[in-house]
């Protein structure tokens, strides 16, 4: 594409990578400089500008640092994935990437911040096959998965506490070599110092105190704050007489479930089934 024809009203992609350019410019900056000051190479830098490659969470805040746009392309960037993303998960993800300790809980499939990349590719893919987004889509909520996991591992990483239900580990997603690919780094996860994960097995049955996808994050100033899921919405809950009493079953889950040394081991069980 002709820089010079790039249409910003085209799409919000192309004005995201219009407005870089235009700021670029008023600069006095080649794509060279930019991609310098932004750590990306000068044809990164070209392909987002005209509208070629989808910017990235990571791009909008070098961008927003090396142009001192305050959060500008941050929030533009927010702007443009709110089409792929559940309601209230954008809020979420900042409040994640600050929080002192976050308490997961999924079924089904493997929770997002432990997934790898191939994993993550896999259930994309599918739902670019039934429709349910479009390809660039798929490749914007890979790529969104990657910054959230790069932001949690950061130099003082929360502590992650992680309950999955024993189908996050039996469902295979991709083949075996994906889904036994997958199992090992999740048996890599649990040797981290700052992580505790545990499997609810089926057989606890009723006990299972939680029946849909939640995530709860202790910010720094110790709040706790709680997302949960369903099909098509997401909600992100503050307020404490909601909070607590999903804490409350989130600890009467951690008790009901495997501890650790069984969980490993029963992921070791089960990854021998991908040899």
């Amino acid at each position: 594409m002709n820089v010079k024809d790039l249409d910003p009203d085209a799409s919000p992609q192309a004005a995201f990578g219009a407005r870089l350019r235009r700021l670029r410019e008023e600069q006095g900056w080649s794509q060279d400089q930019l991609g310098a000051r932004m750590e990306y190479s000068s044809t990164h830098i070209s392909s987002v500008e005209t509208g070629r490659k989808m910017p990235t969470l990571r791009l909008a805040r070098r961008a927003d640092t090396a142009l001192g746009t305050g959060d500008s392309f941050e929030r533009e960037w927010r702007e443009m994935h709110q089409g792929s993303l559940l309601e209230g998960f954008p809020e979420y993800v900042e409040h994640e990437g600050r929080a002192v300790e976050l308490r997961l809980f999924d079924i089904g499939i493997v929770p997002g911040l432990l997934q790898t990349p191939e994993y993550a590719r896999c259930l994309a893919n599918s739902a670019v096959r039934r429709g349910e987004i479009t390809p660039d889509q798929a490749d914007e909520l890979v790529a969104f998965l990657a910054e959230r996991q790069a932001t949690v591992a950061r130099a003082r990483p929360p502590m992650m506490l992680v309950v999955m239900d024993e189908s996050c580990i039996r469902r295979q997603v991709g083949g075996p070599g994906t889904m036994g690919a997958q199992l090992d780094h999740l048996l890599r996860v649990a040797e981290l110092p700052n992580t505790i994960l545990q499997i609810a097995p089926f057989e606890i049955g009723e006990h299972r105190a939680l029946y849909l996808p939640t995530n709860l994050l202790t910010l720094p100033d110790m709040t706790v704050i709680a997302y949960a899921e369903s099909q098509m919405r997401g909600h992100l809950e503050r307020d404490s007489a909601a909070v607590w009493p999903l804490l409350t079953a989130y600890h009467q889950l951690q008790a009901e479930a495997l501890p650790q040394s069984a969980s490993v081991a029963m992921i070791r069980e089960v990854r021998k089934g991908y040899q």
